[in-house]
């Protein structure tokens, strides 16, 4: 097959050519991301109810064969899967003499604690008892009514997702020195895109913000235009929005062009003071691409090889945007002092 020149590139492929340009050539952004704006897209999405519920690992890392420990808020809780595969989540700490449930061993769908055998299951007992947690299948979720102070829902908020049947799905977790504002805040400045990510993005654009302070509602979106770069001189444009479904999620869905109606999810979760005091907040960025090209169902069986490079190139990303929500969190702290 004879190689095609690029005035000659088919329009129709999903890569195109990518001219390249010099970083300090890019059409500046500051004008255009204005704080007044980013921020009052922050305090309506901090506005928005959440339930109380909080990511805390992908789904696949919560096994049937021994527990998983996490902390959210300060909050020690121990995760495990029941006999039909469920997820089940309690206190981390045994009911008897405080042992670590993360360090217990799972049997029949019970944990059973390695200090004393006290054996704990989804009824609770001792004194002990579960809290309510979801697995949608990408994510795994808790609910933690004391932390969030709100009223409770049954379920977390989600927002709409591909089919997990015909996507690709892939969970990213990074710690930085901030709050979940933080992280929120860089999500919706999508204007550094370029600037930042240069390795990534390029030829970015934001067509539409909600523009007044006071807007809210359905169309509470950023719309970008931008190239993903994915080879040296080539990339895939497309047109993604952002939206907030909850307070602490930022939801990047591509509504036009290759890949339309993936989504990039963005979790913040409160973790608690570091040994220093300061907070930490983990950020579980999940990523679920799907395509209707005939040739996406070969990615799709690739998925267990595809799904480690995914998590790289989105931890990348966070290495970078930490360095921004951490020196917002700076900033902030030092203005309170």
């Amino acid at each position: 097959m004879r190689l095609l020149s690029r005035p000659h590139w088919p329009v129709d492929w999903p890569l195109q050519p990518v001219p390249r340009t010099r970083w300090t050539e890019q059409r500046p952004t500051f004008a255009e991301a204005r704080p007044a704006v980013i921020e009052a897209a922050l305090k309506r999405a901090e506005a928005k109810p959440s339930g109380n519920w909080f990511v805390f690992a992908a789904s696949r890392d919560v096994r049937a064969d021994r527990p998983y420990g996490a902390t959210v808020a300060g909050i020690e809780f121990v995760a495990w899967r029941d006999r039909d595969g469920g997820l089940r989540a309690g206190p981390g700490a045994c009911p008897h003499l405080g042992a670590p449930l993360a360090q217990a061993k799972v049997d029949g769908g019970a944990l059973v604690c390695r200090w004393h055998g006290l054996r704990l299951d989804a009824c609770g007992g001792h004194g002990w008892r579960t809290l309510p947690a979801h697995d949608d299948g990408v994510l795994a979720w808790v609910r933690l009514d004391l932390v969030g102070g709100e009223d409770p829902l049954a379920e977390p908020v989600l927002a709409a997702r591909p089919a997990l049947k015909s996507c690709v799905d892939s969970v990213a977790r990074v710690v930085g020195v901030c709050e979940p504002s933080d992280v929120v805040a860089n999500r919706l400045d999508p204007w550094h895109g370029a600037w930042f990510h240069p390795y990534s993005f390029t030829r970015l654009s934001v067509l539409s913000t909600p523009g007044r302070p006071d807007r809210s509602g359905e169309d509470d979106t950023f719309l970008v235009s931008v190239t993903f770069r994915v080879a040296p001189g080539l990339g895939v444009a497309v047109r993604a929005e952002f939206s907030c479904p909850e307070p602490r999620t930022v939801v990047m869905r591509i509504v036009d062009g290759e890949g339309a109606g993936s989504v990039v999810e963005t979790h913040a979760t409160p973790l608690g003071p570091g040994g220093d005091g300061r907070p930490r907040t983990a950020v579980i960025e999940a990523v679920l691409a799907g395509s209707d090209r005939p040739g996406f169902a070969v990615a799709r069986a690739a998925a267990p090889a595809l799904r480690p490079l995914i998590r790289r190139a989105a931890a990348r990303l966070w290495r970078d945007d930490l360095a921004y929500a951490e020196r917002r969190y700076r900033l902030r702290s030092a203005g309170r002092a």
